[in-house]
């Protein structure tokens, strides 16, 4: 396909979203905020709780080329609390991060909650998992803490039903989640519109669901394209459904979502979902995987993950991977970071999250430079050949 080049104003004028390049389905696009320019494809750094699991501060994501920090609405209101967090000037403020942030709506970890929630028109009602205390949030809730919080993106507050969930209560659940959808907008507009706001610019990302019905994903997609949001995720995928039936999903809906607005999908994935969904048209990612698996000491490498645990790297005093800039690589070998994990030492722990989260954002930017040079599906196949297994 030819290059191509046109520019496209979301529903905010401080916001933009202008597509570079196209090849086939995907994009090479930029999303201009009031927190920076994104550049995408882009994989979202999760720090649910406003820190990156595994003693990464906000200097080492700058450091290993963070573009976008993740956190948790739902957790950061059950502890130290969204009201603090405003007082003390925001999350930007209070983790001293000047990039783009998006927060989450806290709508996946209370339908997580299934023993201890209750749907309601109105909204959930669940008991913390902290402490037990009830507590109710619906759309202008999660609105409000995520205006409190100010962060750049702001995700609409949904229902996540189960992927295999009974095709009538997935219809349901998704006619709900469009109410409550519209709620939000209007929350949202009302709350940008006061004058102790802090982020007056926040951007609303609304999310499309249906499980694994394609015509019901489809026919959401239509309707909340009408609602002219700031951009679109896709979520409830990756969630016990094969990964061919997340593709197929991602197939047929996207092309249903505007054009010119960002697309995300949601908890998303291994770096083989992440160029599949990138070959059908997705922008955002994010994902716990590359943290978590670090702090178990399995590693992604372009040859394939390696289990540090493994007696064979006792005396390896290779890098984690060969050419790596990441912190850990420059300078210590694969025995010496081994020791510490087997020593259950914290710093054993971070080098690996930080190798991880270098290695996903190294792969970001190799994969918007092949969207540059019109050459993604020739890296897509060295990339998923050269990492076989991972």
């Amino acid at each position: 396909m030819p290059e191509r080049y046109f520019v496209i104003f979301c529903m905010k004028g401080k916001q933009m979203y202008k597509v570079l390049k196209q090849e086939g389905r995907a994009k090479r696009a930029e999303v201009t905020t009031v927190h920076g320019t994104i550049q995408t494809p882009v994989f979202m750094n999760v720090g649910t709780v406003a820190a990156i699991k595994g003693a990464v501060s906000t200097a080492d994501l700058e450091e290993i080329g963070t573009q976008v920090e993740l956190s948790n609405t739902y957790h950061l209101h059950v502890r130290t609390g969204d009201e603090t967090i405003k007082r003390l000037g925001g999350l930007h403020r209070f983790m001293s991060w000047d990039k783009p942030i998006l927060t989450d709506s806290g709508g996946f970890q209370v339908f997580s909650l299934a023993g201890l929630r209750k749907i309601k028109e109105e909204g959930v009602y669940f008991n913390s998992h902290i402490d037990g205390r009830k507590i109710f949030m619906g759309p202008e809730e999660s609105m409000r803490i995520q205006s409190n919080l100010a962060s750049t993106i702001a995700m609409a507050f949904d229902e996540c039903a189960p992927s295999k969930a009974d095709r009538q209560y997935v219809a349901h659940s998704v006619e709900r989640t469009t109410r409550w959808l519209a709620r939000c907008k209007t929350e949202m507009k009302r709350l940008n519109s006061l004058e102790d706001t802090i982020n007056k610019d926040q951007m609303l990302f609304g999310i499309n669901q249906g499980a694994v019905y394609a015509d019901i994903r489809i026919e959401h997609a239509k309707r909340i394209t009408e609602m002219d949001l700031d951009g679109y995720a896709v979520g409830g995928l990756a969630v016990g459904e094969t990964h061919e039936e997340m593709y197929h999903i991602l197939e047929e809906t996207v092309p249903y979502l505007p054009k010119d607005k960002p697309t995300y999908l949601m908890g998303v994935g291994t770096p083989a979902n992440i160029l599949e969904g990138v070959e059908r048209g997705i922008d955002f990612f994010d994902c716990v995987y590359p943290t978590r698996n670090g702090r178990h000491g399995h590693l992604y490498t372009n040859q394939g993950r390696l289990n540090l645990f493994n007696a064979r790297y006792e005396l390896d005093d290779r890098p984690i991977e060969e050419g790596c800039g990441c912190p850990a690589c420059r300078r210590y070998s694969r025995a010496y970071i081994r020791h510490l994990l087997k020593a259950k030492e914290m710093l054993g722990l971070r080098f690996c999250v930080l190798h991880n989260l270098y290695f996903y954002n190294t792969m970001m930017t190799e994969i918007r430079d092949a969207l540059d040079a019109g050459e993604f599906a020739a890296y897509k196949k060295r990339k998923l050949e050269s990492m076989a297994g991972s």
